[in-house]
C-alpha cells in the first residue's frame, strides 16, 4: 500500500506542476498506460461545452471540434452518431466522478449558472451528484488540498456482483493497474483515474450508443498493447487506424461486460 500512495503522489505532484494552465496527462504507469478521455454522444454539443466549462473546464479546438480540458480527463463533446440512445444509468459505466475543494462552494456557483445538484443521500456535505443535459451522471466529492479547482476521479462501473472481481482483475490486468479495497469495495489505480465496481441487480447496458459512448485510455507502443490484449482475447472492435500526418494510431476494444475502451498512441498529450 505504501508503493502505491507514493507512486499517486507522484502522479499528483507531476501532473500538478502546470496546475495554473490546467494540466491534463498524468505519467503513464509500467504499462504504458493513463487515463484520456470520455468520449459523449450530444444532442446539442454546444450546450454540453457550456455546462462543462461552467464546472471549470477549459475549451480547445481538436481538428473540426472543440474539446473540455481538466485535470485527469479530456472531454469530447461529440461522438459524431447523432443523439445518445439514454444515458449512463443502466449502463456498464453508472457514473464518473470529479472532486473540487469544496463541494458547496461549487454546488452554489453552479446553481447560478443553471446546474440542478442532487444532494447526498446520506446527508454528506461534502458528496454530491449533478447530471449533464444528456444524462451523463457525475459525482462529486471534496479534497480541500488539491491543486486544482476541480479535477477527473474516478469511473464507477455496475455489474452483478458475481462479475464485480472478475471486472476489477480484468482492469488490474489489461491494464496494469494497482488493485485495492476502498471503504470496503473494490478498485484499481491508473493514472488519472480511480476504477470502482459496485453491485447491480443484473447485468447492465454496453456504453456505445449512450451519452458515455466510450472512454479512453492513453497507450504508449499501441501495436504491442493491443497483441498483448489479442493474446488475452480481448476483444477488438476496430483495429488500429493510424494518422498519416502525425504518426498517431488508436484502436478500439470492449471489456467483456460492455465497455467500448478507446485507445490512443499520441506523440503528444492533448493540453
Amino acid at each position: 500500500m505504501r508503493t502505491m500512495i507514493a507512486g499517486l503522489a507522484f502522479a499528483f505532484t507531476t501532473a500538478a506542476t502546470a496546475a495554473g494552465a490546467q494540466t491534463v496527462a498524468y505519467p503513464p504507469n509500467e504499462a504504458g498506460v493513463n487515463m484520456g478521455h470520455w468520449h459523449l454522444n450530444s444532442k446539442d454539443a454546444e450546450v454540453n461545452k457550456k455546462f462543462f466549462v461552467a464546472l471549470g473546464g477549459r475549451v480547445i479546438k481538436r481538428g473540426d471540434n472543440e474539446v473540455v480540458l481538466f485535470p485527469g480527463v479530456v472531454v469530447f463533446l461529440t461522438r459524431g452518431q447523432g443523439a445518445p440512445t439514454g444515458g449512463t444509468a443502466g449502463t456498464v459505466v453508472n457514473h464518473v466522478g470529479f472532486v473540487v475543494r469544496n463541494v458547496q462552494e461549487s454546488l452554489a456557483k453552479w446553481k447560478a449558472a443553471g446546474i440542478v445538484p442532487e444532494p447526498s443521500a446520506s446527508g454528506r456535505p461534502d458528496q454530491a451528484y449533478i447530471d449533464t443535459p444528456d444524462g451523463l451522471r457525475i459525482e462529486i466529492l471534496e479534497d480541500k488540498n488539491q491543486p486544482w479547482p476541480i479535477r477527473n476521479e474516478h469511473i464507477h462501473f455496475s455489474a452483478t456482483e458475481s462479475e464485480i472481481p472478475k471486472m476489477q482483475a480484468w482492469y488490474a490486468k489489461e491494464f496494469g493497474g494497482y488493485a485495492w479495497t476502498r471503504n470496503n469495495a473494490p478498485v484499481v489505480e491508473l493514472p488519472g483515474v480511480q476504477l470502482r465496481f459496485a453491485k447491480a441487480d443484473k447485468a447492465q447496458l454496453p456504453t456505445a450508443g449512450h451519452t458515455l459512448d466510450h472512454i479512453g485510455f492513453d497507450v504508449k507502443n499501441l501495436d504491442a498493447f493491443l497483441k498483448r490484449l489479442q493474446a488475452d482475447g480481448v476483444k477488438v472492435e476496430r483495429p488500429i487506424n493510424r494518422n498519416a500526418q502525425t504518426g498517431d494510431a488508436l484502436a478500439f476494444v470492449s471489456d467483456p461486460w460492455g465497455t467500448m475502451i478507446e485507445l490512443n498512441d499520441r506523440h503528444e498529450p492533448i493540453q
